[in-house]
């Protein structure tokens, strides 16, 4: 830019409310005061991150995450990440079993927990004074699968009602032949299916569902509340996944998709999240880690409304209580995932340049301001109120997303460079 050329109100405010940040893995923190500022009294405050498979901001949350825990008093951490696979990876991260036993975990580490994430959280639970614990939100293997949480389930209902757990187990058959690594793999699985094999499978959940409703007197008698919530939820977790089956076939490969069909995830996502919330003690808080358009105050847009995020029903639900921190990147490139049914992921990472961030873009108003080729966290809300201010887009994945920046996010994390990370399970 020119140096005549005057700055925009936004490339301004950018500017005047941005710390640049010495490095991504620096132990000193005293420079993330501004976080602790942004963050204030919230009890979920949550990190995106811009694409999946960038190092940078693996690096970013980690940071984070130890500033937050150590200075102000976040323990538990919440991923997008499977609910029931998270308990046994927790155990791990605090030092039960040996570290080669995280090659056993379940989970694919599209979001973020590979096993770099993994060995620095094990670390940091044994040597230091402010651990956090893991919890899951998210569908079985990033959607791949529905055992891990039809197993516990039918565990539950062989002590308290064994006709039903017969039901219930008809359906691992089913999901054998689905299972994949990821969605992606699975729904094209899923696809293969006769219909009327998808209709059984859908209207099996639907019944184990309502009888677990109706009997919950009986189940009650038969075990204890805490049990009988924890199989209710591992139920609407698989419930959840077999609709996405579909909703992920559709937008991966061609087939029919409603309108706004992937708020189904984000849903299940901010129900998981209020479920453990409302088991923690009332001063418990939590860092949630999730891609930005997971963890966006406001609708995901993209030619149009695109789905309801978990930040949507989180700001809701949470109001003031919730705090969502963007990461993006002024970088030429990303790692992108590309369909491939050839792969057992269900995709292959390829490097893809994105084209220079347009005017109104955060990362284009950051880079007038002269950040581009810097680490920086900028507070957003006191651009809001603005008129003068239009921040109207920011990048997701190898694409520049209409976002109304200032409402869907408190502050933003910007990094020059994505550096491709591709780990596709935990070990």
């Amino acid at each position: 830019m020119s140096r005549h050329t005057p700055l925009s109100a936004a490339a301004q405010s950018l500017r005047a409310h941005s710390l640049t940040l010495s490095s991504l893995d620096t132990d000193t923190d005293t420079e993330l005061e501004l976080l602790a500022d942004i963050v204030g009294d919230s009890r979920v405050v949550a990190l995106g991150e811009g694409v999946h498979f960038g190092a940078e901001f693996g690096a970013a949350r980690r940071r984070l995450l130890r500033y937050l825990a150590t200075r102000c008093g976040f323990s538990v951490l919440a991923f997008e990440f499977g609910f029931a696979e998270a308990a046994p990876l927790d155990a791990w991260l605090h030092g039960q079993g040996a570290d080669a036993d995280l090659s056993r975990m379940i989970g694919t580490t599209n979001s973020g927990l590979n096993s770099t994430m993994a060995r620095w959280l094990r670390l940091h639970n044994t040597t230091s004074a402010h651990p956090v614990r893991l919890v899951g939100l998210d569908t079985p293997v990033a959607g791949g699968t529905l055992r891990p949480v039809l197993e516990p389930l039918i565990g539950y209902l062989s002590e308290v009602d064994p006709e039903n757990a017969e039901l219930a187990r008809s359906l691992l058959t089913v999901d054998a032949r689905i299972e994949g690594d990821s969605i992606a793999a699975a729904a094209a699985r899923w696809a293969d299916l006769p219909v009327a094999e998808q209709t059984a499978l859908t209207s099996t959940l639907s019944r184990l569902s309502v009888r677990m409703r109706a009997l919950e007197p009986l189940y009650l008698r038969r075990g204890d509340r805490a049990g009988y919530e924890l199989a209710r939820h591992h139920l609407a977790v698989a419930t959840h996944a077999d609709y996405m089956f579909a909703t992920i076939h559709g937008l991966l490969f061609g087939g029919q998709v409603l309108p706004m069909d992937s708020s189904v995830r984000d849903r299940l996502m901010a129900d998981s999240l209020l479920w453990h919330l409302e088991r923690l003690d009332p001063d418990t808080r939590i860092v949630l880690m999730a891609h930005n358009n997971h963890i966006q105050k406001t609708p995901v847009e993209f030619e149009g409304p695109l789905a309801y995020s978990l930040g949507c029903y989180l700001a809701e639900a949470l109001g003031s209580d919730y705090t969502a921190v963007a990461f993006t990147h002024t970088a030429e490139s990303v790692p992108e995932m590309v369909p491939d049914a050839a792969q057992p992921i269900g995709f292959t990472i390829v490097d893809t340049a994105v084209g220079p961030p347009p005017p109104g873009s955060v990362e284009g108003e950051l880079s007038a301001a002269g950040l581009a080729g810097h680490n920086s966290l900028c507070d957003l809300r006191p651009l809001r109120g603005d008129p003068a201010i239009n921040l109207s887009s920011m990048r997701a994945q190898s694409d520049q997303m209409p976002t109304r920046v200032v409402d869907a996010f408190d502050a933003v994390l910007t990094v020059p460079t994505v550096t491709t990370e591709v780990e596709l399970t935990l070990g």
